[in-house]
């Protein structure tokens, strides 16, 4: 292989990890509990998660990406949205128990979307 093809199939192989992760975070984006999600929870977590938006950090939202979050159990995490927890207001009155279950399924795709640490 020469250097020309060898930096043709680095390429390729950025531009399909690139495409990969647009199609995941499309279907992420597609899922109903991706829409509750965004209609209840972006404000202070932000659409990727990560609670640095201007509210999230006043009110010390948690990075739902960390492992912190991540290693809870479902049932540790359905409480906590439906009774809420610290700053974060419960959802109880908001959200059916199948809608909570959905938004914690968003919850566990975006611990899949982690940026790396360094």
């Amino acid at each position: 292989m020469n250097a020309k093809s060898g930096r043709f199939v680095g390429w390729l192989v950025i531009l399909t990890f690139v495409a990969a992760s647009s199609l995941i975070a499309q279907q992420a984006a597609k899922s109903p509990g991706a829409s509750i999600f965004h209609s209840k929870c972006v404000l202070c977590h932000g659409s990727d998660g990560s609670g640095k938006t201007q509210l999230g950090k006043q009110l010390q939202a948690a990075d739902l990406r960390s492992k912190d979050v991540q290693k809870q159990s479902d049932a540790a995490l359905h409480k906590i949205i439906h009774d809420g927890q610290a700053n974060m207001p419960a959802f109880a009155d908001q959200l059916s128990e199948t809608e909570i279950d959905q938004v914690l399924k968003h919850v566990r795709a975006l611990g899949k979307t982690a940026p790396a640490k360094k």
